[in-house]
């Protein structure tokens, strides 16, 4: 009797995928739909039409089950994993009240009115104090609160988007609480919503634990496929469905990365360093480690908040040429770009960027920085510059993962569409000086979904047993001496001096011009 296939619903933020996986986590079939653009009603607004996540779901796994009969007719269970931080409203008889709220969303609320005294006085003792105004600031609870009052007053649940799929799959509000990423009043230490009213995480927001979903952990049955789901996508009425986590969690589980001893590096429009630990750690202090998509496991992290947008805005801004090129021969205006990659030599001959391109919550007034100009320089040059850049960021997050765990990293995987570049992960080998081992396949968010899939069916005893029969390696980077020499001196002598450098300067653009608002 052949064993079943687990089928994995991927929601990133570019596209939601169907994947099917066996046992030994290999792709057996797979149907992509992308997204149309998101909708922006005033600048720094990001929002998508919620039904519209579920229409393009259904799109996939309608077509999935049609390209692929025999696959599908062999599912077993279902798995979810989405983009993280972006919110629903539902009304009481489950419809959405409004467009999602993105993750990039950069609206702010006021947040006029202040927390109880008890609440700021801790803050003010820890040093917290901006940072939890800046968290409040983006919620858009308190936002809809400021601004839309009577839709506010009519939701009856606030969902993450993976908790809006779970809903629409099992009639039921319920969540994995490896999904539980964002700004919500959740206990990350804890793993799950506060038990106590009186918590400072429910006065941070307006969401009350009447509106949170019920929390299962990775791996478990959560709930099975309504009648409508089996409808509208195809899947058996019926079918389990598994928990899994949030897309750069279930990549790390999906690259392999369980302990400390590596890192994940999630290429993505918001680039990550991730590691798995079985206690809690900060990388960054009263920054909190994520629920890991491993049961009682967390995912330290130091997020770039730009990350691989940085390639976009690039592309769209500077490399006009590269796209004739690309369109001419039929490939993706990135294959031309990191073509050129190899043009440069390391270290961009003396360019650097540091990628600040979004106020991060412990360092609000930073900016972005690029330094070195020549007249040696090309477009070529600031490319390599900004890939190096991030790369020196995520560096400098693998670095205070080690000093937390008192752990040497020992081995990077790498994942998200800039891993697909063979240069792009030969730079990343040098610039970190150790290997980079990327996956066998590029789904490595769904790979980490269908293994909780399998371990929640018990074909596979537990994570561990999982991720040493599922994960595989396609290619192994080793770093070249003499490039990791010129990475570490421009590391250690320039890169890491030049926020302190421009701390000051960053303070007063933000006093005299007001941006960012924070």
């Amino acid at each position: 009797m052949e064993q079943p296939l687990i089928l994995a619903i991927d929601c990133g933020t570019q596209s939601v995928r169907g994947l099917l996986f066996d046992e030994g986590g290999h792709l057996v079939a797979k149907h992509k739909v992308e997204f149309g653009p998101y909708s922006s009603p005033v600048p720094g607004y990001t929002e998508r039409n919620v039904e519209d996540f579920w229409r393009d779901a259904c799109t996939a796994l309608q077509a999935l089950k049609e390209e692929a009969p025999e696959a599908w007719s062999r599912i077993g269970a279902v798995a979810v994993t989405t983009q993280r931080d972006t919110v629903v409203a539902m009304d009481a008889d489950g419809v959405p009240l409004r467009p999602a709220f993105l993750w990039s969303d950069q609206r702010m609320a006021r947040c006029d009115t202040p927390m109880p005294l008890v609440d700021r006085l801790q803050f003010a003792v820890t040093g917290m104090t901006t940072a939890v105004e800046i968290t409040r600031r983006q919620g858009k609870d308190n936002w809809m609160v400021e601004n839309e009052p009577e839709l506010w007053a009519r939701t009856s649940k606030w969902l993450l988007l993976s908790g809006y799929f779970c809903f629409k799959l099992t009639g039921r509000y319920v969540d994995s609480m490896a999904s539980q990423v964002g700004h919500i009043p959740f206990d990350y230490r804890g793993r799950g919503w506060p038990r106590s009213d009186s918590s400072w995480r429910w006065h941070m927001f307006s969401v009350r634990r009447d509106q949170v979903p019920e929390l299962t952990e990775p791996g478990e049955r959560m709930g099975t496929i309504s009648s409508r789901a089996a409808s509208e996508t195809g899947i058996p009425e019926g079918m389990p469905i598994i928990a899994a986590g949030s897309d750069k969690g279930c990549e790390t589980l999906g690259v392999g990365c369980v302990d400390t001893s590596s890192v994940s590096l999630s290429f993505g429009t918001a680039a990550t360093v991730q590691t798995t630990s079985r206690k809690y750690l900060e990388p960054i202090m009263f920054m909190p480690s994520y629920p890991a998509s491993v049961k009682g496991s967390f995912n330290p992290e130091i997020q770039i908040f730009r990350g691989y947008w940085m390639v976009s805005w690039f592309k769209k801004e500077f490399a006009a040429h590269e796209a004739v090129e690309a369109e001419r021969r039929g490939v993706a205006p990135e294959v031309v770009l990191n073509e050129h990659l190899e043009d440069v030599p390391p270290g961009s001959q003396g360019l650097m960027i540091q990628p600040y391109w979004g106020p991060g919550l412990k360092t609000p007034e930073a900016k972005g920085s690029m330094i070195g100009f020549g007249d040696v320089h090309t477009r070529s040059h600031i490319y390599r510059a900004i890939i190096e850049g991030i790369g020196y960021a995520l560096l400098e997050g693998v670095e205070r993962i080690e000093r937390k765990s008192g752990q040497k990293v020992n081995r990077v995987m790498v994942s998200g569409g800039g891993s697909q570049s063979d240069v792009i992960c030969q730079i990343t080998a040098d610039l970190f000086n150790r290997p980079v081992v990327r996956s066998e396949t590029y789904e490595t968010s769904g790979l980490g979904a269908a293994i909780n899939g399998f371990v929640g069916l018990g074909v596979h005893a537990n994570h561990g047993e999982a991720v040493a029969r599922m994960v595989h390696w396609e290619k192994t980077f080793t770093p070249r001496i003499d490039a990791a020499h010129i990475y570490r001196e421009l590391y250690e002598r320039v890169y890491k001096r030049i926020y302190p450098a421009l701390e000051p300067l960053y303070h007063q653009i933000h006093r005299i011009t007001g941006y960012p608002d924070i």
